[in-house]
């Protein structure tokens, strides 16, 4: 397919329907090409070669009309033999050509999608709409962590790219199906049961009765940045960016200041960073601190971010109101220009807590209670191998975290490295932590929670079901 490269707009039209695939360098493209037609209409074959040679390089791409067909082709093929004598392709979903990630998609990113829904809504009413589309393997609705009511928003899992492509593309257009973002991807919370911790991120939805009402991040986002030299003041900050940021370094960033509730990147419809984001602070002394020694910070050094005030929706006209906002914002300003005005270290007030008064255990997951540890000499029944992003907890923490799923043995760190070992006496209780903790926070540091002596072969990925 000599002209695919002309064509780059419409590679990733509609997204995931383009396929990346491992061969034989002996496959044509008229092989491939007859290979995976019987998916559905491929649009294009473009086998990659070497530009002095002209030899197959054994890399080849499948263009699709429907994310679908190419997911269902992905399934299928992978692992096959296509001409005897050569060896099995591997076939995985391609990266958008916008993306900056080096690496393909994997198929944990393609199986949950995200939903509108009626309010009246319950999860089996959920299941009972998207089943003729595909097996499931769970459906969350998102609750108000207050009084427990649906937001009317919720998470369908399939256990098949394919299926959830499919219900994607078919199901109602009322329900504004998409794929929902991989929680090791945002420091994002889903609480199956209605609540969420810190702030409540539920997928970037603000809470119904929450005088603070955000749009979805799918909707256009149109802030009104404000002037503080005006007076006015909010709880509410929009952060620009130039550089790839992703949300977790945003969100540690921010958090370095006591109080802050909210932290939402702005992506676009294919996931990608707009180089936006929103913060919000659960009070006003916090916001103005943030805005005053954030605003001009150069992270990472040459990327100077901006920070302005948004409106947050809340009515500050009376005059009980405004004098509350002056004096605080008064009193945070005066401790912010009483500092090093050059400094790029950033310092809380006194009137904050001390860290030693903070929680020793921060994390974005509704942790169960303290349970006992398993007896040192208790028979192992399941290992968890924990890889650490940017350095290893120490290991009284670990226990602290792990251990709230019971039979918890011991902890062990291997030494030098970002990794460790959980051994349990319970696999019942592996699984729990391992499905609780996976891609989560703990510290400051996110954790990529799997099975212990995975097969060598795409161990770092979902188990393919297929």
């Amino acid at each position: 397919m000599e002209d695919l490269p002309a064509k780059q707009e419409n590679l990733d039209d509609p997204p995931n329907s383009r396929l990346f695939a491992v061969t034989s360098r002996s496959l044509t493209e008229e092989q491939l090409r007859e290979s995976f037609s019987v998916f559905g209409d491929v649009q294009g074959v473009w086998v990659v070669k070497d530009k002095q040679t002209k030899e197959s390089k054994g890399i080849s791409y499948v263009k699709f009309s429907k994310s679908s067909q190419a997911c269902m082709a992905m399934e299928d093929m992978h692992g096959k033999v296509l001409v005897e004598g050569t060896k099995p392709i591997k076939v995985f979903i391609a990266q958008s050509r916008s993306s900056n990630r080096h690496r393909d998609v994997e198929d944990e990113e393609l199986t949950r999608i995200f939903v509108m829904i009626p309010k009246t809504f319950s999860e089996e009413d959920l299941k009972d709409t998207f089943k003729e589309y595909g097996d499931i393997e769970y459906c969350v609705i998102i609750k108000n962590k207050f009084t427990g009511e649906s937001k009317g928003l919720g998470y369908v899992r399939y256990y098949k790219p394919s299926q959830a492509a499919f219900a994607i593309e078919n199901c109602d257009k009322s329900y504004r199906a998409i794929l929902a973002e991989p929680r090791s991807k945002a420091t994002v919370t889903e609480d199956y049961s209605g609540g969420a911790s810190r702030g409540d991120y539920s997928g970037g939805v603000a809470d119904s009765t929450n005088q603070y009402q955000f749009p979805m991040a799918a909707e256009p986002v149109n802030y009104q940045p404000m002037d503080y030299r005006s007076g006015e003041l909010t709880r509410c900050l929009m952060v620009s960016t130039r550089a790839a940021l992703t949300q977790e370094q945003i969100f540690a960033l921010f958090d370095l200041i006591p109080g802050m509730e909210y932290c939402e990147l702005q992506r676009d419809a294919y996931g990608l960073s707009k180089g936006h984001a929103l913060i919000r602070y659960s009070n006003l002394g916090s916001a103005v601190y943030a805005r005053d020694k954030l605003n001009g910070f150069e992270f990472p050094p040459g990327n100077r971010l901006g920070v302005t005030y948004v409106d947050d929706g809340e009515d500050r006209s009376s005059p009980v109101g405004r004098m509350a906002m002056q004096f605080v914002a008064t009193q945070m300003m005066s401790s912010a220009w009483n500092g090093p005005s050059n400094s790029q270290v950033m310092k809380p007030p006194s009137s904050y807590p001390p860290v030693s008064n903070m929680p020793r255990i921060q994390t974005d997951v509704n942790l169960p209670p303290l349970k006992k540890l398993a007896p040192p000499d208790s028979k192992s029944k399941e290992r968890l191998f924990v890889v650490f992003s940017p350095s290893p907890l120490p290991p009284d923490v670990l226990e602290d975290v792990f251990c709230r799923y019971g039979s918890l043995i011991e902890v062990h760190l291997v030494p030098g490295r970002k990794v460790g070992y959980m051994k349990y006496a319970d696999k019942q209780c592996a699984d729990d932590a391992l499905a609780a903790l996976h891609g989560r926070m703990v510290n400051g540091v996110k954790m990529k929670v799997m099975r212990a002596d995975p097969p060598r072969e795409e161990s770092h990925k979902r188990p393919r079901t297929y």
